[in-house]
């Protein structure tokens, strides 16, 4: 891939391996990210959860970064982490993890293939959805994996309803990502992917409707700070199943550290 100067050289069906090419130095580049991490931890924390030995499902966990944000939010859950991307996964197998956490090369559409079954009290797909060929499936997938009244919490880039916030992205695609992208790595394509596919995604109105069509119930949405500020966003479902005062979720957890001008309720 290094080399080729089409945005079109990456899409949903080669992303995968696109990743495989760039696994070594992913961990360099987000670790540059202000926020990167400190994100993914409040996607975590805004499930809401309660209760130990929880049994949470990390969709897209790439090198782990997610995984860790699990495990930080709540400490002695068993986590099943999945990935596409063989040499993602094998990064993130090179690092130290407590019991109780599995890493599973799989695609999306063969979770059953791989052996991995439900139901979970929780999942986080962080940077998954976007990625995917068919979305709807994919949801639909998820609901069906978690414990009645479990949440889901998909953390991802979404600027499309507004001016300003693609305006914000493109900026920082254009004058760091791609650049320092393509410097670390020699390549630039997936970063251009990355802009591209973040422009054509779901804004944050439809993909909340795209949630409540697969199923989910109680969906809220709430962005991040820095300048992240409505361009990364934590999406919340929750399968029905279980009132919303179930001892398994804590709203006052849900709710903390919501930026003040975060994303109203859809």
């Amino acid at each position: 891939m290094a080399g080729s100067g089409s945005s079109r050289a990456v899409d949903a069906s080669s992303v995968a391996k696109a990743f495989d090419a760039h696994a070594r130095s992913y961990d360099k580049l987000v670790g540059a990210n202000p926020g990167y991490h400190e994100h993914l931890r409040l996607s975590a924390k805004r499930m809401g959860l309660k209760g130990s030995g929880l049994r949470l499902l990390d969709l897209g966990c790439g090198t782990g970064a997610s995984t860790a944000a699990l495990l930080d939010a709540y400490p002695g859950s068993q986590v099943t982490a999945v990935d596409a991307s063989a040499e993602m996964l094998g990064q993130a197998r090179r690092k130290n993890w407590p019991p109780g956490v599995r890493f599973v090369h799989s695609r999306m559409e063969d979770l059953d293939r791989a052996g991995v079954q439900g139901p979970f009290d929780g999942i986080l797909a962080a940077y998954l959805v976007r990625n995917l060929k068919d979305r709807d499936a994919g949801l639909a997938r998820m609901l069906e994996l978690l414990a009645p009244g479990a949440p889901v919490a998909v953390h991802e880039y979404s600027v499309r309803d507004s001016a300003r916030s693609r305006l914000k992205w493109n900026l920082v695609c254009a004058m760091v990502i791609i650049p320092m992208g393509t410097l670390r790595t020699g390549s630039g394509d997936i970063y251009r992917y990355l802009r591209r596919s973040v422009v054509e995604f779901d804004g944050v109105t439809t993909f909340s409707e795209r949630l409540s069509r697969a199923g989910f119930e109680d969906i809220r949405v709430q962005t991040m700070d820095g300048w992240q500020t409505h361009v990364v966003h934590t999406f919340l479902g929750r399968r029905p199943g279980l009132a919303a005062d179930d001892p398994l979720l804590d709203p006052e957890v849900a709710e903390v550290e919501t930026p003040p001008d975060g994303v109203p309720v859809v």
